[in-house]
């Protein structure tokens, strides 16, 4: 079987925060210090066309997955990155860096309700205009194991 060289998406929805450029823009790992400057509300809209049925029985979930494309990267492929915690350059697949092959990324957000085409969220570190490809609920049951080692951020101080 050959493998496809590329895909196609389609954005399906759009987000809206306060964040305008990346720079000053809260990177995920701070919600889960606990840490509530940074923490924001914003919303994901649905874009035109999509049927509102595509939201149906997602408000029970208080989390969900967000697929972001990182518009603003353009398409550098940096294979190694400094991850902000500081020590060496790593792969960049050994990283949450958005600069990827493909800049596509993966962010937790809770769902805090959904009014007709809009799911209004808390925890936000995407930058208002982030296209979304797709979203999904969070199962705690399948997306949380807290006996997965952490990689090379071992060696690092727990947050």
């Amino acid at each position: 079987m050959q493998t496809p060289q590329s895909v196609t998406a389609h954005v399906i929805a759009v987000v809206h925060s306060p964040w305008k450029e990346r720079h000053g823009t809260p990177r995920q790992p701070l919600r889960s210090l606990g840490m509530e400057s940074g923490i924001v509300d914003g919303t994901i809209e649905l874009v035109k066309g999509l049927p509102i049925e595509f939201l149906q029985d997602l408000e029970g979930f208080s989390h969900i997955w967000l697929l972001p494309w990182f518009h603003l990267n353009g398409h550098r492929k940096r294979p190694l990155v400094q991850p902000p915690r500081g020590g060496p350059k790593r792969g960049v697949l050994s990283t949450r860096a958005p600069h990827r092959p493909n800049p596509l990324g993966l962010s937790v957000v809770e769902l805090l309700r959904i009014e007709g085409r809009v799911i209004h969220v808390r925890g936000l570190d995407l930058i208002d205009g982030t296209p979304i490809l797709d979203i999904k609920p969070y199962i705690r049951d399948y997306d949380a194991w807290p006996e997965a080692s952490r990689g090379w951020l071992e060696d690092m101080p727990n947050p």
